[in-house]
């Protein structure tokens, strides 16, 4: 694997954002960002499967963290709140005025990650100081990419704290198998290998409950189009306008396949494992209204979707979901594999 450093440009604030680029024997090339450690682009057979933008002014007014790393916490934290160690915790209100996303209104996807250059990989590694977000504990994050000579992007995450915090790490990158400038994915199909999904309400915020896929548009056991059932009359797919929901994947740590995705044209096969316990598959149902993206392409709804490896949304308020808790001094592990390939 080869890597290649360049400068992608500077923030509104002035501060310098590299781009590494990283290339295997097969040509297939993946471009990572130390803004927000995203993934730019993705080559594989001379098409580009991930949407991006094209610069810095673009990124900074990103709404749909495309591309980008994100925590301390993704995903939902109902009522942004929760309870650690005997004391309550509030936090970033940055979702609707009421609940947490995504780490809050400084998440990681807006931070300037330090770039390492390893043999096998690029090190992408990120700092948040005690009471960022509301969260407790001074918090070091890092992420490796690496680009396999099997097509595959490995994402390898750690992370540790000096006092007992949240963490929840995971990737937001949008995949169009077509390519990102060939309109909507609706016409590609989808498979996640999951019996069951946590139900959530109108604010995209779990109960606790855990219901079967059974005879409901949630079953995506076998191929489906991702258009066939999305906008079903089925309350799971109004509340959320679409697919964007929290899939029960397995056993936390344990690596398994997850998900399988397939393009419409282009002959692309995505393949997901993980060793999270969960997977939001989300469709992309409000991407429309981002600036312009790679080429001045536009952005419209559905223009990709995210598979998005996880721990349950508002886990660290539920009992029966295993919780995203980082003890003081212990260090946190979590992979995920993207495997692209030929149908």
């Amino acid at each position: 694997m080869e890597i290649l450093k360049t400068d992608f440009g500077k923030t509104s604030s002035g501060k310098a954002v590299e781009c590494y680029e990283l290339k295997n024997s097969a040509g297939t090339t993946a471009k990572i960002l130390t803004y927000g450690a995203r993934l730019q682009s993705w080559i594989f057979n001379g098409v580009d499967v991930v949407l991006g933008y094209d610069n810095m002014t673009a990124y900074e007014k990103d709404s749909a963290y495309i591309g980008a790393v994100v925590g301390r916490c993704a995903n939902r934290i109902g009522g942004a709140k929760f309870e650690l160690g005997g004391k309550i915790y509030n936090i970033d209100k940055n979702d609707g005025g009421k609940n947490h996303l995504h780490g809050g209104f400084n998440g990681f996807e807006k931070k300037i990650w330090a770039a390492e250059i390893l043999n096998d990989g690029l090190k992408l590694s990120v700092e948040s100081p005690d009471g960022e977000g509301g969260y407790p504990g001074n918090f070091k994050a890092s992420v490796i990419y690496r680009l396999t000579e099997d097509n595959a992007l490995e994402i390898e995450y750690s992370a540790t704290s000096d006092a007992d915090t949240l963490c929840n790490l995971t990737n937001h990158t949008y995949f169009n198998l077509d390519g990102f400038n060939s309109g909507d994915i609706l016409q590609q199909k989808i498979q996640i290998l999951a019996d069951s999904y946590t139900w959530a309400n109108s604010e995209s915020v779990p109960d606790g409950r855990i219901l079967p896929v059974d005879n409901t548009p949630m079953d995506l056991r076998e191929f489906h189009k991702i258009g066939e059932h999305i906008d079903d009359d089925f309350d799971e797919l109004n509340f959320g306008q679409g697919y964007d929901h929290n899939f029960c994947i397995g056993k936390l740590g344990e690596l398994k396949k997850a998900a399988v995705a397939e393009a419409a044209t282009s002959g692309i096969k995505l393949e997901v494992f993980t060793t999270a316990p969960g997977l939001q598959f989300y469709a992309g149902n409000f991407l429309s209204g981002n600036p312009a993206g790679k080429g001045g392409v536009e952005i419209v709804r559905r223009a990709g979707f995210a598979l998005e490896s996880q721990f349950y949304p508002n886990a660290v308020n539920l009992p029966n979901f295993d919780k995203p808790i980082l003890k003081s001094g212990e260090i946190f592990t979590s992979k995920t594999i993207y495997r692209l390939s030929t149908k």
